[in-house]
């Protein structure tokens, strides 16, 4: 039998594929999430649909060890969410900025990680915001705030990339500015698990679908089979925005 030292990867070990198996979630006396059992894979973008209230950043935090789940398992490469945590990051919907310069939100992470600050700049300029460096971050736009949330993830330099609904309230131009930022990492290597509304974004990014309805995995499918031929009736009614909650 296999020591749990043994099951949990080694630095340079692959956390990937995930799986989750039985998981469920009771908040208030009432189950959430309940019997989700998924494996993704190493590579590319999944993106995690569904109603309001269906579940999907629930999820998403149960993956990345900021909620433990109820009962069931969720494992990364052998290891419980909470022992790979710091190897992924998780950018939210609506930023959490440090009140400090655009350039000392960057500095911060570096410093925390002992990585050079040299790649700062880098990375600014990477997101666009490299002339915006002095000013402080309350002062960015929505779009340039999550921008910023996007560069200071990527300085952790994270092998799984969790996004929650990152461009939600957006305005077009900047919606694409941040998937360009996010196919960018993928082509890298980097694991993208996305939560999103956006129809025209999952149609873009994703390679595989995640359908949730009241709690529980309707499908999931690649997204090649799942735009153009869901086979759930939650799914078909939620494409052709008919899905009733």
């Amino acid at each position: 039998m296999k020591s749990d030292a043994e099951d949990t990867p080694t630095a340079d070990a692959p956390i990937l594929p995930v799986t989750l198996q039985g998981v469920a979630l009771r908040l208030g006396g009432a189950f959430v999430l309940e019997d989700v059992s998924l494996e993704l894979g190493q590579t590319g973008c999944t993106a995690i649909m569904g109603s309001n209230g269906a579940g999907k950043s629930l999820l998403l935090r149960m993956m990345h060890g900021l909620i433990a789940p109820t009962s069931g398992d969720i494992r990364w490469g052998g290891a419980a969410p909470s022992e790979v945590m710091a190897r992924q990051a998780l950018v939210f919907q609506k930023p959490v900025l440090l009140r400090r310069s655009v350039a000392a939100n960057i500095d911060f992470v570096l410093k925390v990680r002992g990585q050079d600050r040299a790649q700062r700049d880098a990375l600014l300029d990477h997101v666009g915001l490299l002339h915006k460096s002095a000013q402080p971050a309350r002062l960015l736009s929505g779009g340039e705030a999550q921008r910023l949330a996007l560069a200071r993830a990527l300085a952790t330099e994270p092998e799984v990339l969790f996004l929650d609904e990152p461009t939600a309230s957006l305005d077009p131009a900047s919606v694409l500015a941040i998937e360009r930022i996010v196919s960018d990492a993928r082509s890298r290597g980097v694991r993208i698990i996305l939560v999103t509304h956006d129809l025209g974004q999952a149609r873009r990014m994703a390679d595989d679908v995640v359908f949730l309805h009241k709690g529980r995995v309707a499908e999931h499918s690649t997204a090649q089979a799942f735009f153009p031929d869901p086979q759930s009736d939650a799914a078909r009614d939620y494409l052709n925005g008919r899905l009733v909650v």
